[in-house]
């Protein structure tokens, strides 16, 4: 986020989100439940699964090493299913679908550096447990917090995933019948000098059905029930007026939707999973890898200290970069930006977070207890800022510790 950002009387920003049942999202979900079934029976699991789809098939293909056992077709078509693509009439069907499987042992170059000393399970945790844990991967990975929601998200990816949430809401419990799982949401915020003060444009595309009960379910019902159902149950009265611009499916028909409509991948909405664009991002995706792999597990610590440092009051804005090397424990840098709204330098800031923080890999996956069978359920409307979900990385129980440390900094 440029400084113009702050200093522009007028700013407009747009971040966007895709319901479970677009087919990048329907990919993702699925490398996240293999992820889960995988450590929730063997925590020393090591995955990197990957998921493609389109019309009538579905692949898993990647590296994992574990001693448990998953029926991969099953639950591919169990995820599939869940989500609502359950009737060919829908384009795709997880009962019917082909299932293919590709999926062979983890390379030992890899994980001879996140294995360090061959210790692989937690047999004491401590120092020395802590420091044999090299990083999955090199990456820098990004965190981002700012004060403009409740959440302490930025206010445009905050409300998209609110609207994508409120549709699948309303489909599965038979308010839209008319509405099936593919569909987006697109929010347009205008900022003054730096501030949210209302939404500017609301786009919303829903696959829906092309009839129902035998007639036509027309775009004009489309429009209307969207509105009543979904954005007025959303977006606070306060922040539309007048001259908000709303486009509900604008090409006008939406029937062609999931696979049939575009093909999907795993990793591809890198973007909605995390701040819409307005923190910057190291360029990894999340889903269908363990979290010895810092594209997850490091992003995840980022935004559980940048959510602690604007949590904290020491800033309203707040940006963490964190980088790693394959193979090796520490950090190689950790950066932070503030924006200018810091109440001390951002060296200090970042002095503070050294202290508090151990963002050694192992030390992370402790700290946040991220071996658990969680991330099928983080696999779609974002992975932080979630009022729906208890998660460790969106905790702010270290903000003490950080007045704390930045008071002795600064005496």
């Amino acid at each position: 986020m440029t400084t113009a950002f702050m200093k522009s009387p007028k700013y407009l920003f747009t971040s966007e989100s895709v319901t479970e049942g677009h087919p990048d999202k329907m990919c993702d979900q699925i490398s996240d439940a293999i992820l889960d079934a995988m450590i929730k029976d063997d925590k020393s699991s090591r995955v990197a699964c990957e998921t493609a789809i389109k019309t009538g098939f579905v692949l898993t293909y990647g590296e994992v090493t574990t001693k448990t056992y998953v029926d991969i077709d099953a639950l591919v078509r169990e995820v599939i299913n869940d989500i609502g693509y359950d009737r060919g009439k829908k384009g795709f069907d997880g009962s019917t679908c082909g299932v293919l499987v590709a999926l062979s042992n983890q390379s030992l170059d890899i994980s001879r550096g996140v294995d360090r000393n061959g210790l692989k399970e937690v047999v004491e945790y401590n120092e020395a447990y802590i420091e044999a844990g090299g990083a999955g991967d090199q990456g820098m990975m990004f965190g981002f917090a700012c004060t403009e929601t409740e959440t302490l998200m930025p206010m445009p990816i905050y409300y998209a995933h609110k609207l994508t949430r409120r549709m699948a809401e309303v489909r599965k419990n038979g308010t839209l019948p008319w509405m099936y799982p593919d569909g987006k949401s697109q929010v347009t915020v205008e900022y003054h000098y730096g501030k949210p003060v209302r939404i500017h444009t609301i786009v919303i595309s829903s696959q829906h059905a092309d009839q129902l009960d035998h007639e036509e379910v027309s775009h004009e019902r489309i429009e209307g029930d969207i509105l009543e159902h979904v954005i007025k149950a959303v977006i606070p009265a306060e922040l539309m007026d007048q001259e908000t611009e709303i486009y509900i499916n604008p090409t006008g028909r939406f029937v062609i939707g999931g696979p049939m409509g575009d093909a999907g991948l795993t990793g591809r909405k890198i973007i909605v999973d995390t701040y819409g664009g307005m923190g910057r991002h190291g360029g990894g995706a999340f889903s269908g890898k363990d979290p010895t792999k810092v594209d997850r597990s490091a992003a995840y610590a980022a935004r559980w200290v940048a959510k602690n440092v604007v949590a904290a009051g020491l800033a309203d804005r707040c940006e963490v970069q964190v980088s790693y090397a394959i193979g090796i424990a520490h950090p190689l840098s950790i950066n932070v930006e503030t924006f200018g709204t810091g109440v001390v330098d951002d060296d200090k800031i970042v002095q503070a977070i050294s202290k508090v923080f151990d963002l050694r890999p192992r030390a992370i996956i402790h700290d946040l207890d991220l071996l658990r069978p969680i991330y099928r359920q983080l696999a779609a409307y974002g992975h932080f800022g979630r009022d729906d979900l208890d998660l460790t990385w969106e905790r702010t129980d270290r903000t003490d510790a950080l007045k704390e440390a930045i008071r002795l900094l600064t005496a």
